[in-house]
């Protein structure tokens, strides 16, 4: 029986996304744990706690003030008291930080995975030593995925066994904003035509084509849904026709996106958007919603090239791309080409793939040591 303990800078119950999606897939086989940053607290200890049917989130707190060589020894040691209590013998190691590194070396996975999500050294705050760190991850991973097209262009050459999973969706789940017709009691008054984005709300999202375009069509509503992290609150536009709705729970989503004419991605052009994937980009389209999105390559290539998706860098081209979409009445040959364009794209997919992946790797592994024990075993009688 196989576990999985992975290393998470994303807090489980933060946003429901790429993580979730595959974790609890996996949690299907096995057991998983999923070990969080640690929280400053008065005294050391663990929490561990179910979130899911074989899903325990692993939270190290920690008393403040101490060194960094301290936290991640204190986090190694906590973390062996889990393997001793939970009885974590034959496990897999599943990264999404390489900055976890630092404190689960020592141990002896049976698989090593990278699933690199993101190009996390360009996000705001960014650890020191991120760069590092994934140089390390590289060298001891036996598998590196990576969360779209774009950003295995750019770590292809790093290892020998690398692939390309970008963002999947859970069709039915979002399909579901086909045939909503109530409002959510927060949404339901405000007027049409409505523009909506859900996702974090962060560096990468470009307030000023929001505010621009809200200025100049006061009869437009924009409606943003979403935590906001890492900016100023204060630094997002003001405006009667912006709506900030707060963070909604996946469950809720469908029936949000079921009452917007337009959704849409607006993510800034940085050093911080160049490799993402975003997961909402099929999770729109699965809905039935048209979009515009920024020029992000992953969303270009293939959504925009395919003239599924609205491409838009600037308030004039936001402004026609909605106006154009505003005035069409019949979207279902649309819909058929976004239905067959998605045929195929499901989380369940891609794990599917994901463990076929990690069962031959584990299959040759274990041929390779069985090998080396051999070879032992004859050099010993020699």
């Amino acid at each position: 029986m196989m576990d999985l303990v992975c290393f998470s800078h994303l807090r489980w119950n933060f946003v429901f996304q790429r993580p979730q999606h595959l974790l609890t897939r996996f949690a299907r086989q096995m057991r998983v744990f999923v070990v969080e940053e640690p929280l400053q607290d008065e005294k050391e200890f663990l929490e561990v706690s179910k979130a899911d049917e074989n899903i325990w989130v692993v939270i190290p707190h920690l008393q403040g003030g101490i060194s960094e060589e301290d936290s991640n020894q204190k986090r190694k040691e906590l973390l062996s008291g889990l393997f001793r209590d939970m009885e974590i013998e034959n496990y897999i190691f599943w990264y999404y930080t390489p900055m976890s590194l630092a404190f689960s070396d020592g141990f002896n996975p049976k698989l090593v995975v990278y699933d690199c999500m993101d190009e996390l050294s360009a996000f705001k705050f960014a650890p020191a030593g991120l760069k590092e760190s994934e140089e390390r991850l590289f060298k001891i991973a036996d598998l590196v995925f990576t969360g779209g097209h774009s950003l295995y262009e750019a770590k292809k050459n790093r290892h020998s066994a690398i692939y390309p999973f970008p963002s999947s969706i859970d069709k039915e789940h979002f399909k579901q904003a086909r045939s909503i017709n109530d409002d959510p009691k927060d949404q339901a008054d405000i007027p049409h035509p409505r523009f909506g984005f859900y996702g974090v709300v962060d560096e990468r999202f470009d307030i000023d084509i929001i505010d621009k375009v809200a200025a100049q069509q006061p009869e437009w509503q924009f409606i943003i849904i979403g935590p906001v992290v890492k900016i100023d609150p204060v630094s997002l536009p003001k405006r009667a026709n912006i709506h900030y709705l707060g963070g909604k729970s996946y469950k809720e989503l469908p029936a949000y996106l079921s009452g917007w004419d337009i959704a849409i991605i607006p993510f800034a052009l940085n050093e911080s958007t160049k490799f993402i994937s975003p997961t909402k980009t099929p999770e729109y389209l699965s809905a039935g919603k048209p979009v515009i999105s920024s020029s992000i390559r992953d969303v270009v290539n293939p959504y925009g090239e395919k003239h599924l998706v609205h491409i838009a860098d600037t308030p004039e081209e936001f402004i026609k791309s909605a106006k154009q979409e505003l005035a069409v009445t019949d979207r279902q040959s649309w819909l058929s080409s976004v239905d067959e364009f998605l045929k195929e794209n499901s989380w369940d997919n891609t794990w599917s793939q994901m463990m076929q992946l990690i069962t031959s790797k584990l299959a040759l592994k274990t041929k390779d040591n069985k090998n080396h024990n051999l070879n032992l075993k004859e050099n010993v009688y020699v």
